[in-house]
């Protein structure tokens, strides 16, 4: 390992994760081929190499505070994006079974490139609508964790990612500022959606010292049949308490 390399396996291991030789050079081939396709698409703005494992890799890994992925069986990502936080979980905890959803099919064949160059089992990534693939039976009420990075606001984000998730699950909404107006305002949502808002973690990353917030939200049932509704209308009409606009 490196000095980067280095720095990476100390933060992380203050995260619980203790990582092998051939999980830094996983890491390591993840970040090439995200600089490599980089060039050819619009996958991150940050691509300098420590800031990459900083805001990406080591980011996506703080979600071990919240969750404990040794008893954790099944993930699922929605609007992953270039990989996060699925793809460092799944380097960090190879048991996990991943199912990644994301609506450009470009990200998906990088996805593809990077699940097949790190020689990743039990790695799916799906082109699709958020909407559209939660109707889908095989992933409904069907993940023990599901995540979101940077996506929407979380009134939109309940409706794309708590029917996701199964009942007795946690969706952990993962968020830079401060989260206490969007908290507010989703309140109904996750109501309707049967999800119950637990804790907020407030995390800090390690050089650029900026703040993290992890959102922790349990799943308490079933998902109601009317969600999620057709694609494109959480984010124009967002699920808010119809008594607070009157």
């Amino acid at each position: 390992m490196d000095v980067v390399q280095q720095r990476f396996a100390e933060w992380v291991y203050k995260l619980g994760i203790t990582l092998t030789e051939r999980q830094a050079e996983q890491f390591e081939t993840y970040f090439r081929l995200l600089v490599e396709w980089n060039e050819k698409m619009n996958l991150t703005g940050i691509t300098e190499r420590e800031p990459v494992y900083e805001k990406h890799f080591y980011d996506s890994l703080t979600i071990a505070e919240a969750v404990d992925f040794n008893k954790t069986s099944s993930i699922a990502d929605i609007g992953s994006g270039a990989g996060f936080p699925s793809l460092p979980l799944k380097i960090a905890f190879p048991h996990l079974k991943v199912t990644i959803v994301d609506a450009l099919a470009k990200r998906i064949r990088f996805l593809d490139e990077v699940i097949a160059a790190l020689g990743l089992d039990n790695v799916t990534a799906l082109h699709g609508r958020a909407e559209e693939v939660a109707r889908d039976a095989i992933h409904r009420d069907h993940y023990d964790v599901v995540t979101a990075r940077a996506v929407a606001r979380l009134s939109v984000l309940n409706e794309f990612c708590l029917p996701f998730t199964k009942s007795g699950g946690v969706f952990i909404a993962m968020k830079g500022t401060d989260v206490e107006e969007e908290l507010r305002d989703s309140g109904y949502s996750a109501h309707v959606l049967k999800g119950e808002a637990r804790e907020v973690l407030k995390l800090k990353l390690p050089l650029e010292q900026s703040e993290r917030h992890l959102v922790i939200i349990d799943k308490k049932g079933s998902t109601p049949k009317a969600y999620p509704r057709k694609a494109g209308t959480p984010l124009k009409s967002p699920l808010v308490d119809p008594a607070a606009s009157q």
